[in-house]
């Protein structure tokens, strides 16, 4: 499985929090993973200069369609400002047709234990599954506030 290691883009500030968000994308068929992976390619790369990211990561599993984020950040506003901006929202915008399933979930940690846990953030993202799966509107709490793709 690829994994882009953790990338540190801009050093966080002793004795604060950061914001920390874990993803889960699957597509819909295997022909949607060449597609999907260049396409987050470019916000790999948007996020590796972004205002307020403080790291990141990305693991791929081609052939089980599945696909992991992790980011930490100064502040909620922070990613949602990276969220809005291209190419990151257009990114999205154009990957929504080939999605399956995604899944968001969103903590603090103290800047000193970053990076963050791959294996904390993959519990985290099931956890938050199992809760959206009892969610009647399955928004899941995306960053675009569309939530999950179905």
């Amino acid at each position: 499985m690829p994994v882009l290691p953790w990338v540190t883009p801009n050093p966080a500030r002793p004795g604060t929090r950061a914001f920390v968000m874990a993803s889960r994308f699957e597509v819909r068929s295997l022909k949607d993973v060449p597609r999907f992976f260049l396409k987050s390619l470019s916000a790999w790369a948007q996020v590796r200069r972004a205002p307020g990211a403080l790291g990141a990561s990305l693991e791929a599993k081609p052939f089980g369609r599945v696909f992991h984020t992790l980011s930490a950040w100064e502040s909620r506003e922070a990613l949602y400002a990276y969220a809005r901006t291209e190419p990151h929202k257009s990114v999205m915008t154009g990957l929504r047709e080939t999605m399956r399933d995604s899944t968001f979930t969103f903590w603090e940690v103290p800047v000193e234990r970053l990076p963050v846990d791959w294996e904390d953030a993959k519990r985290r993202i099931e956890a938050q599954a199992r809760t959206r799966a009892g969610d009647p509107d399955g928004r899941g709490g995306a960053p675009d506030g569309r939530g999950a793709a179905r």
